[in-house]
């Protein structure tokens, strides 16, 4: 069997894909983290000695590891190393707090941590075994110096790695092992472990090793490696033979000269990357030919934005809408549907995507609203240690068939395109109206003055819940809160008008450019501007006179 029909098998661990190509293509280039590089020999033998150590270290299979780090290339060592001997990892947000990486740790079970010199301080409290990913192995192999040593509680990545040429035993790893464990962003609340079987990552590695990745790729890394975003495509680039390119840390200039240095065939970005990166002047001077296919996912992608993309950025645009905890996805391929840059696409093949309405019930109407639910054969096993946030996350249809709720409100056009209305915990009910965030986000940006713009539902005393929006305004321009939301307000109709605007310098986002929304609704608990949308509500609510 050739490696590029081993993406026809029903299963293959991860691990061995890359020992794969170590026998088939030793001297191909398999990471690039700045000046170093592993090409896949010395990938998949540092996986061995990372996986002997493990065992030394007493963690073995379905036992847990965490890693709390930035990209690297022993990060990624350390990640593929455990996954050799069916050993889940758990990539933790470095951007949480001291006290939600403890309880992450103390969830996953985790048996040792792996940290370096970004990390240090925000991990001092958890109370597991670290490993500095800072050290260098004794044969030149990935590593930095050894900035880690002597750190009370910490064991240099040199000193813990197995000595140079160590196998440990071989483990069959099956589809059922947890893969790794992923905490969700807390946009919502307290993190829950998404526990991702391998069966399940091996569905990503077919879909996109089989169809868009090859030993050809060159994939330019530029999210965090705690992200599916990233992990989706960071895996089917390896299992396909390709080259892995990690940027460490995102700027819209530098991803460009990365591109256009390595000349990179594919890239995996969130929409405000895309926004960055399309808005610098000096964009079209960079050589992007190279390009093949880039790839999108993780929030809202502007179908304006995408033009601009498709107009002046060469390759292919794929556009992916699914959750971390798997189920349908839907797939837009901008490039060939020009006239459905509104939508995220139809569902992919094997995937099951439906709408339900608030009581759970399928919504069969042409054209109608719900919120969508999917089944494929990539879903997560369940949130780790909360049985009970599972079922909340489930659905089940009249067969009994399991489907993941997404919390997303859509409707389906008459060609299936799901189009998305919102979060449905972001849904404003005022005066017995729905109103979508979304809608009243276009039309804010619309205004000549804004650059981005955020809207969410605060309490009211006339109308239950009123609308009030935050923007962002463009380098140079000027415009009073009052001045845009009357603006925004003449266009809108008479149920959607905003009772107050707020201008921000930029709106809070996650890692991978998610709008926080519960932080811009936390800061509308100050009693003066509580006041001032409360007094306004009777002006601008749904029974307010037009004009």
């Amino acid at each position: 069997m050739t490696l590029a029909c081993r993406f026809d098998a029903e299963f293959i661990a991860m691990a061995d894909l890359v020992g794969d190509h170590a026998r088939a293509a030793p001297h191909h280039v398999a990471v690039v983290d700045g000046e170093r590089q592993l090409n896949y020999r010395d990938l998949d033998a540092i996986m061995d000695r990372v996986a002997a150590a493990l065992v030394g270290h007493g963690v073995g299979p379905r036992d847990t590891v965490a890693i709390c780090a930035a990209a690297s290339l022993e990060y990624v060592a350390v990640f593929l190393g455990a996954l050799r001997i069916g050993v889940a990892v758990a990539p933790l947000m470095p951007s949480a707090t001291p006290q939600s990486l403890a309880a992450m740790a103390v969830d996953c079970g985790a048996k040792l941590l792996f940290v370096d010199a970004t990390t240090r301080d925000a991990v001092a409290a958890v109370a597991v075994p670290r490993v500095a990913l800072d050290g260098a192995p004794d044969d030149g192999a990935p590593g930095d110096g050894v900035p880690g040593d002597g750190v009370p509680g910490e064991v240099p990545f040199a000193a813990w790695l197995a000595p140079a040429g160590t196998r440990p035993a071989p483990v069959a790893v099956g589809p059922d092992f947890i893969f790794n464990i992923i905490y969700s962003s807390g946009t919502t609340g307290t993190p829950k472990g998404i526990a991702q079987p391998h069966m399940m990552r091996w569905q990503h590695i077919k879909r996109l090793g089989r169809d868009a990745f090859g030993p050809g790729s060159r994939t330019l890394v530029s999210t965090p490696l705690y992200s599916n975003t990233t992990l989706v495509c960071l895996f089917p680039t390896l299992a396909s033979g390709g080259t892995v390119i990690l940027m460490r840390k995102f700027d819209a200039r530098g991803f460009l000269v990365l591109a256009e240095k390595h000349r990179a065939t594919h890239a995996m970005l969130v929409p405000v990357q895309y926004r960055r990166i399309m808005a610098l002047e000096d964009f079209d001077a960079f050589d992007l030919t190279s390009f093949v296919l880039k790839l999108c996912t993780s929030a809202p992608f502007p179908a304006a934005l995408k033009r601009d993309v498709l107009a002046r950025w060469p390759g292919s645009l794929v556009e992916y809408y699914g959750l971390t905890e798997g189920g349908g996805t839907c797939i837009l391929h901008a490039h060939k549907f020009p006239d459905k840059l509104d939508t995220v696409g139809r569902p992919a093949e094997g995937s099951d995507v439906r709408l339900i309405d608030e009581r759970g019930v399928e919504i069969t109407t042409p054209g109608a609203a719900g919120e969508i639910v999917g089944r494929s054969t990539a879903m997560m096993t369940g949130y780790h240690n909360q049985p009970g946030k599972t079922r909340e996350a489930e659905w089940f249809d009249a067969e009994g068939r399991r489907y993941m709720r997404t919390g997303d409100i859509g409707r389906f056009d008459a060609d299936g395109f799901l189009t998305l209305l919102d979060r449905r915990k972001d849904l404003v009910i005022s005066g017995g109206f729905n109103v979508y965030p979304s809608d009243l986000e276009a039309v804010l940006a619309a205004h000549e003055a804004v650059l981005e713009a955020a809207v969410v539902g605060v309490p009211s005393p006339a109308w239950g819940e009123t609308p009030v929006g935050f923007v962002a305004l463009r380098d140079g321009a000027a415009a009073s809160p009052d001045t845009v939301r009357e603006w925004a307000n003449v266009r809108l109709g008479r149920t959607q008008r905003l009772s107050a605007v707020h201008i921000v310098d930029a709106l809070p986002r996650s890692a991978i450019g998610k709008v926080l929304k519960r932080e811009l609704r936390d800061r509308l608990i100050d009693p003066e501007i509580r006041r001032r949308y409360d007094s306004q509500g009777e002006q601008t609510g749904p029974s307010a006179p037009e004009g």
